[in-house]
């Protein structure tokens, strides 16, 4: 075993050790900046298990409803007409000849729409996820090129598109502001997150800057990106009475439930939206007009109507990443140390939604520095709003600090991946909390020597392999840990040893089902086949949005709370004649199908015996998990260390990615099968990012020019190289199940990845995206 393997194991092992003396002493407890979670020591041999994803035979035998495929008596379908300037108002609007169409039932415009509210905008209240708080069709003004101005039914698909292409519009069209550089000429404004100013600072990073003996001082930029997710938005929507039911492809039911009655004026236990099977979200699949306009129509026509969006509506309706220019300076030491570092720059957003992608997020938890300044600006454009897009910040803002961190390391000439070790703080660089578990250089001695790092070459253009010129490059991955307030599950046993936990989950094909039967076996005791999770519907208890890489660790809270509950509850059936007779929760764990006392595990009763004995058929329980306070008392993130060869063809500049690696500290790993799919998934897109994404936008009209797949390239098999993918597997003491999120971190890091391989291999340093060859010719 090397040396790396040795330290790696002793780690490990320690940190187990410490979970094995907080197991005794919480056995089935964890509280949010206290105890651990028991669940980091395997009971049953669930949790660590590499389990195929349980939705995949309905799957491959084309048996799981997505939202376009639910089939209703009487359904019509929609298609939908998109303005073609900026910013304006509609003059003329004539339907005539699409109404009189053969199969059309209806043909709905601003002149005939139902009184809606405006959807309310995602974090302005609990349960709020629209995508912009504009007016749906509720008046002649044009907010972006591509708004939906005419929704047609029709009795097929075909006729509906037929006669959408029938409706003829002009406009009155307005100065519209969409060139960045103009709007910035007019001066920017503090950018905000969620609310959050997006500016930090600790001492004065442009003095100790300008003082440092080493300094590197870079401008970054990314484009546009926008949604691709394999399954189009849609919803299938009917009205029953005065009660709405939806069947959508989403990330968040509840939140859609309750601002559809927002929008409608109906109470939130009217709406009923239900989500079984996801085709990929990743941060596009809230709430978007497409779903207003869907309801109604249908309640317009009093029939079900069936809503999907056409890969170009994708592109016209739904926001996507939007572009940066980053500033990212470096003030070092001779030795390497950091002493100052500075991460600034501009995103525009649009006023109907006011998201700026917040790209300094990374920067503020991943290198140590006593002087340090974040700050994003931003401007208003004239566009479609932009949104949530696969780790909104770091997938770009790591493009940026990653390939500043290793033309530091040329200025240097330390390698690339010792300047990183040697720059890990000991506390939050901003708070000065505690890391909660951090063990990136583990992953970074250990990728290092898989990758063999050691063979690299470091002066540039120096390695040939024919025409092809060959280089390795590096780079930090990251994520924060989150998790969402106020989760509830509802957790049924019943006599027959079953158990069934419900809760308003997300399935996207991540292995949301897959890895919470795997920790419901863990914690009760049973066999996965006992155990049935069920989710997607706004009817169970529970508010978590699929985002944010904090559904799991949202799930295992909810879980952990309403398992307590039961365990209450079963102790109060068991009654006096039970082996259990006189204990209290904190006294008794989950062993076999049952419950022992922790000292004395001949004090046992199954499960079955506690509902056959009480003359019950099925005990539920409900609980809700404690607010985050975790993150209040601890500093908790993912990171990651990736490493990337590729070739660049000397003749046509062509890149190609050979090998990527990515080894990965992020918790506890409770399917290894499914990680690995999520790790490589987010690598592929990052692949994407880095060498060909990028939203064509016109900035004379404001309209988006390549929406399809034709013409916004994605990779495909191809382009896809052998991505091996290793973790720690330590497990976090702060974190629900000692697990973190991993459905992100994947994309982060991959870009400068990419680039800083592609500058070994030729000595051009690109920092514009994507690497697309003619900037490498």
């Amino acid at each position: 075993m090397s040396i790396v393997n040795e330290a790696k194991q002793a780690v490990r092992g320690a940190a187990m050790d410490v979970m094995e003396k907080a197991v005794a002493l919480a056995p089935d407890s964890w509280m949010p900046g206290g105890e651990p979670d028991p669940l980091i020591r395997t009971k049953h041999g669930s949790i660590g298990a590499s389990i195929p994803r349980i939705d995949g035979p309905l799957k491959v035998r084309g048996a799981a409803p997505f939202a376009a495929e639910f089939a209703l008596d009487g359904m019509l379908y929609a298609a939908l007409m998109f303005s073609t300037v900026p910013k304006g108002r509609i003059a003329t609007l004539e339907t005539a000849a699409a109404e009189a169409a053969p199969g059309v039932a209806l043909v709905m415009t601003h002149r005939n729409a139902p009184r809606m509210k405006p959807m309310p905008l995602f974090m302005t209240a609990e349960k709020a996820g629209g995508g912009d708080n504009l007016p749906i069709m509720q008046d002649d003004r044009i907010h972006w090129n591509g708004q939906p101005i005419a929704v047609v039914l029709a009795e097929t698909q075909e006729q509906a598109d037929h006669a959408v292409s029938l409706i003829r519009a002009t406009y009155e069209a307005e100065a519209a502001l969409t060139s960045l550089a103009t709007a910035r000429a007019k001066g920017t404004e503090p950018g905000l997150f969620m609310g959050q100013p997006l500016k930090a600072e600790k001492g004065d990073a442009e003095a100790a800057f300008a003082n440092a003996p080493v300094r590197v001082d870079r401008r970054y930029s990314t484009p546009r990106h926008n949604h691709n997710a394999i399954e189009p938005h849609a919803a299938t929507v009917m009205w029953q009475g005065d009660k709405l039911i939806v069947h959508d492809a989403s990330q968040a039911v509840q939140h859609t439930a309750w601002s559809l009655g927002d929008v409608f004026g109906i109470a939130e236990e009217q709406v009923h939206v239900t989500s079984p099977f996801v085709g990929g979200g990743f941060g596009g699949k809230c709430l978007w007009q497409h779903q207003v306009l869907g309801a109604a129509a249908s309640k317009l026509a009093g029939r079900p109507v069936r809503i999907a969006l056409s890969r170009e509506g994708v592109y016209r309706m739904i926001g996507g990443r939007t572009l940066t220019e980053q500033r990212f300076a470096i003030g070092a030491e001779p030795d390497g140390r950091f002493v100052a570092l500075i991460h600034t720059g501009v995103a525009p957003t649009s006023r109907q939604n006011a998201f700026p992608e917040p790209f300094i997020l990374p920067t503020m938890s991943s290198y140590g520095s006593p002087n340090i300044k974040l700050e994003v600006e931003t401007v208003h454009l004239d566009m479609l709003a932009n949104t949530f897009m696969r780790a909104p910040g770091e997938s770009v803002g790591t493009f940026a600090m990653e390939s500043a961190i290793d033309e530091m390391a040329v200025a240097l000439g330390i390698d690339p991946v010792e300047l990183r070790i040697l720059n890990q703080p000991t506390e939050d660089p901003l708070k000065g909390t505690p890391f909660s578990s951090r063990h990136i250089a583990e992953a970074w001695r250990a990728g290092a020597e898989r990758f063999g790092w050691s063979k690299r070459n470091p002066t540039a253009a120096s390695v040939r392999d024919g025409e092809w010129l060959v280089g390795m490059g590096c780079a930090t991955a990251t994520y924060p840990y989150h998790r969402m307030p106020g989760g509830a599950a509802r957790i049924t046993l019943t006599r027959d040893g079953a158990v069934k936990v419900e809760i308003a989950a997300h399935e996207m094909g991540m292995g949301t089902a897959t890895a919470h039967t795997q920790v419901v076996a863990e914690r009760l005791g049973l066999s996965r086949d006992q155990v049935t999770f069920a989710y997607g519907d706004s009817m169970f208890p529970g508010v978590v949005l699929a985002g944010g890489s904090q559904q799991t660790a949202s799930i295992g809270a909810s879980v952990i709370a309403a398992h307590h509950v039961l365990i209450k509850e079963l102790l109060k059936l068991a009654g006096n004649d039970s082996p259990l007779a006189g204990l209290s929760a904190e006294e008794v764990g989950t062993v076999n199908g049952g419950l022992a006392k922790l000292d004395d595990t001949s004090r046992h009763e199954s499960y079955v015996s506690i509902l056959t004995r009480s003359g019950r058929d099925h005990v539920s329980a409900e609980g809700s998990a404690s607010a985050p306070l975790e993150t209040m008392h601890w500093s908790m993130h993912s990171f990651g260390a990736l490493f990337c060869e590729v070739g660049v063809n000397s003749v046509t500049g062509e890149t190609r990615v050979r090998r990527f690696l990515g080894s990965y500290d992020c918790g506890r790993i409770l399917n290894p099968k499914t990680a690995a799919s999520q790790f490589r998934g987010g690598i592929i897109m990052g692949l994407g990012l880095a060498l060909m994404e990028e939203t064509q936008f016109d900035e004379r009209n404001g309209r988006i020019m390549n929406p399809s797949l034709a013409e916004y390239h994605v990779p495909v098999h191809l382009d896809v190289p052998e991505i091996d993918v290793t973790w720690t597997d330590i497990p976090d003491p702060r974190a629900p199940m000692g697990a973190r999120g991993i459905g992100e971190i994947g994309i982060t890091g991959v870009g400068a990845a990419v680039a800083n391989a592609v500058f070994n291999a030729t000595g051009k340093r690109i920092r514009d995206l994507p690497l697309t060859l003619d900037k490498l010719m």
